[in-house]
This record gives structure tokens, C-alpha cells and sequence, in this order.
């Protein structure tokens, strides 16, 4: 299996992850990161790297988060490959506490 970006990174988009991942197998969005399970090797480092808990192996996701299995591999062949941390979205504080979020996640490939 592979490590998936869940909900919880939506509309905060922390970095932390990225510089771990020794694959750079993250991609970037306007408002969220997904990784591209072709390029991760499974080794967790991005997991406690995480500050919100976004990230889990695929086996492990809950029932309600398994549609990000797919949202993962389809926006990872859409959007750029990020390598380097960055600030985390301006109001991403605020957003890290709301636990429904899909509704907001933005696949534009405009970042």
C-alpha cells in the first residue's frame, strides 16, 4: 500500500512532510497536497511529520476517507510536484480544527 493525504489537509496545507519524503512524491494544490502512490515507497517519514494527523497508509484510512485513495492518484498526475517546505495557508490555524472539509478542497490546477 501507500501513505494517503486525507481531509484533515485541506485548506491548511502544512509542508512539513515534503521535506522528509526522500522521493519527492508530494503534490501541490491551491489548498491541499496529495502524494503519488507510483512514487512513494512507503516508508512513513511524513507521517509524524504531519502537525494535523493528515496522513495515513492506505490500509489504515477510516471508512470515510477512502475516497482519497483515488482523489490522491488522480490530482498527483494533475498537479506539480512540491520538494521544498513552505508556509502553511494564512488561516490554516483556524482550518486545522474543522473535521468536514471535502467540500472545500479545490482540484483547480492553478496553484
Amino acid at each position: 500500500m501507500t501513505f494517503v493525504v486525507t481531509e484533515a489537509c485541506v485548506r491548511c496545507k502544512y509542508t512539513d512532510c515534503v521535506s522528509v519524503c526522500p522521493v519527492d512524491c508530494f503534490h501541490e494544490g491551491p489548498n491541499f497536497l496529495v502524494i503519488n502512490p507510483d512514487g512513494c515507497i512507503d516508508c512513513g517519514v511524513c507521517v509524524p511529520e504531519c502537525p494535523i494527523g493528515a496522513i495515513y497508509d492506505a490500509a489504515d484510512l477510516a471508512p470515510d476517507q477512502l475516497e482519497f485513495i483515488e482523489i490522491n492518484a488522480r490530482l498527483a498526475a494533475e498537479w506539480p510536484v512540491i520538494t521544498d517546505a513552505r508556509e502553511p495557508m494564512a488561516d490554516a490555524e483556524v482550518w486545522a480544527e474543522v473535521k468536514s472539509k471535502r467540500q472545500f478542497l479545490d482540484e483547480s490546477a492553478v496553484i
